[in-house]
């Protein structure tokens, strides 16, 4: 579905990414794993057209998408959840939604309240007066709005009380079920080991590793070296 390779991406004159490449397969949650500062940030960004490469390629679906603007990847089915979130603080939750694109009617507004009913409860409430769990439920909320194929989920744990990150770790399973597929990039090593089928380490711009859940978790030279666990 998503492959990217040997990417490089700047910013000014910054090398940040350095010759990164993975996939994503349809149907599967893929995690982007590394400390603060690793490039996981700007890795989601070149894939989601914000921070464009200035080498490599990104196919989505067998089609090339690097440097294409984000408004028309949503319209292609990639849906980019930032981790500043970014709601519409002035609007309430209802209109967060109501004011997204729709590729199709795949997720109307009831199906987003039907995967995350607490924001059902708090629909007429301003995005601005949320707390954190709240308003990273809408921000993703809100993605699905878009009927994405592919989810990019950028630290979607950060700053979240531990019993809030359990249940969004069963709300991100349940999209998965959906037929959605996820980049989940995280810091939070013990909650995406929970999630994710394969593994990319990336340090210093880098990917250092890939294999799978259970590859990783055997690597105790990985583990410590790139992932402080």
């Amino acid at each position: 579905m998503l492959s990217v390779k040997g990417i490089h991406t700047y910013y000014g004159l910054s090398h940040i990414l350095y010759d990164v490449s993975l996939e994503v397969s349809k149907g599967e949650i893929v995690g982007l794993l590394g400390r603060n500062g690793a490039g996981k940030s700007t890795t989601m960004r070149s894939i989601g057209g914000l921070t464009p490469p200035k080498q490599g390629t990104i196919t989505f679906n067998g089609e090339p998408i690097g440097g294409k603007r984000t408004y028309l990847l949503v319209r292609q089915g990639i849906a980019y959840v930032p981790d500043d979130r970014r709601v519409f603080a002035d609007l309430s939750v209802d209109d967060n939604l109501e004011i997204t694109y729709r590729r199709n009617d795949e997720w109307p507004k009831d199906r987003v309240y039907d995967i995350f009913p607490a924001l059902r409860e708090i629909k007429d409430r301003r995005a601005g007066n949320l707390s954190g769990g709240e308003q990273q439920m809408l921000a993703i909320g809100r993605s699905l709005m878009t009927s994405p194929a592919l989810l990019l989920l950028d630290e979607p744990t950060e700053g979240l009380a531990p019993l809030i990150v359990l249940d969004l770790e069963k709300q991100i399973l349940k999209l998965r079920d959906a037929g959605i597929s996820i980049l989940l990039s995280e810091q939070n090593i013990k909650s995406a080991m929970k999630l994710i089928e394969r593994a990319y380490v990336i340090d210093n711009g880098r990917i250092r590793f890939h294999g799978t859940v259970s590859e990783l978790e055997a690597n105790e030279e990985v583990k410590k070296k790139y992932l402080m666990v």
